[in-house]
This record gives C-alpha cells, structure tokens and sequence, in this order.
C-alpha cells in the first residue's frame, strides 16, 4: 500500500479537517436529532481516523482507495451505533469498528481476486452511469455506458460482473436508530412482490391517504425505478429513512385497499 499517498477516493487527506472535543459533542447532538449535514461534518472530521487504521494494513496489496472506502463504511457504523452516554471515546468505540470493517472486507475478498485494470473499468462504468443518470433522468443501456468512456460493451459487462460479491438478501447493511436497513431495501426490482402488488391495484385512490413526501417516495421507487439510495439523494433525508417511509406509505395503502 502506498504511504504517505496525499490523495485517496478524490479525497485530498492533509486537508481534512480535525475536530475538536466540544465541536465532536455539539454535532452528535445534531446527529441524534436527525441532522444529517452534522453527520456528513462528523464524517468528515474522523476521516484522519479511517487514514490511521489503513496504515496498519501498509503490508497487504490491497488497494489503499477500496481500504479507505471500506474503513469509512465502518465509521459510518460507528457513528450509527454510538452511545454518548456511555463514558467512552468516540475514537476508542471506532477504531475495533473501522478494523473488523476492513478485516471482513479483506477475508471476504481473498477467495477471488479481481485484477485493477477490472475494477477500473468497472469503476468507470459506475461513475458514466451515475452521471448519466443525472444528466438525463433515467437510467443509461450498456452501449450508451461504452460509447461514454470508449470501452467495448462486452468488457464492461464482464468487468461489473467480475467485482459482484454473492450476497443475501437479508444482509444487514448498517442499523440507524435500531432501524435495520437490509440489502433487498437498497435494490431496484422491477419484479418484486410489494411492485406488482402496487401495479395490479387502483394506485391514484390509495396514494391521496398518503403523505405528499411519501407519494414522492412511492413514485420514485416504484414507477421511476430507483433504489433507495437514489432516492434519499433526491428527497436528501438518509436511507434508512426513505425505508421507513416506503414501508410506513405501503401499509398505508394497503390498509386502505384491503
């Protein structure tokens, strides 16, 4: 791994900024009443704490960048799940958090390993639809993808397929307020039991009982077809919350239709 590498994930690291104790406590305030710009600051703040744990992995040949992904999925975890009452430090409650993030990433990844220039091009692949996607509103085909970064289409097939790790459905993603969020809630399925529930029924009658935030919600979702991740970046509350939502607004429907 490469030390001293001033920039990870398009992060520029020697500018991060440090917290200090009283800003740590008035922003966990903010984060336990749902503010979601102090978590992104906090998140911020404890970046040098994810570039610390990464150091002790300096003798892998992991990648620093996946490393420092995974780390901060495991801060983000940390955050979710800290208690402020308890006399410990944050930075204390992290760091094992931030290790056994990084420790599974890497058992996990050992069975198969895929070569940089797949997970380059499958990076590339990513990123032109995500900002195809934001350009034009919907989702692009493959051969649009290609014709965007000049890759053969069957390449990046095989180069998205080649970094999909087999999954539950059921996998825990991370718990926000003791609120679950599982992998089946971050997937867009065009053939899911709740969509053809929602297709096969008179929608419009329903969706007047619901909220205004909530008919957008069930709009994206299920007649856009987008994840909910996509859709906590379009409504900009959390994932979590969008699931919250989703469930809240479809048995309200489904009260309503029974």
């Amino acid at each position: 791994m490469a030390q001293g590498k001033v920039e990870i994930c398009g992060v520029n690291t020697s500018k991060l900024p440090i917290l200090k104790e009283k800003e740590k406590n008035a922003l966990f305030e903010r984060i336990k009443a749902g503010d979601e710009e102090a978590k992104e600051e906090y998140i911020k703040g404890n970046l040098r704490l994810v570039l610390s744990v990464i150091k002790r992995f300096g003798a892998s040949n992991e990648n620093p960048d996946d490393l420092f992904q995974i780390g901060c999925i495991g801060l983000i975890k940390a955050i979710n799940n800290f208690n402020t009452e308890l006399d410990v430090k944050f930075s204390t409650y992290a760091v094992p958090m931030i290790i056994g993030e990084i420790r599974r990433y890497m058992r996990d990844n050992n069975s198969i390993r895929v070569s940089r220039s797949l997970r380059d091009t499958a990076y590339k692949a990513i990123y032109a639809k995500e900002n195809y996607i934001k350009r034009n509103l919907k989702e692009p085909t493959v051969q649009e993808i290609a014709e965007e970064i000049g890759i053969s289409k069957e390449d990046i097939v095989f180069a998205l397929d080649a970094i999909q790790a087999p999954m539950s459905l059921q996998e825990p993603v991370y718990n926000d307020s003791g609120d679950a969020l599982y992998v089946m809630d971050q997937i867009s399925d065009t053939k899911n039991r709740e969509e053809r529930w929602v297709e096969n029924l008179s929608l419009q009658a329903a969706m007047e009982h619901l909220s205004e935030r909530e008919r957008h919600i069930i709009t994206l979702r299920f007649f856009e077809g987008k994840t909910q991740m996509e859709v906590a970046g379009d409504v900009k509350i959390s994932q979590a919350q969008v699931s919250r939502l989703e469930k809240n607004a479809l048995r309200t429907m489904k009260q309503y239709l029974s």
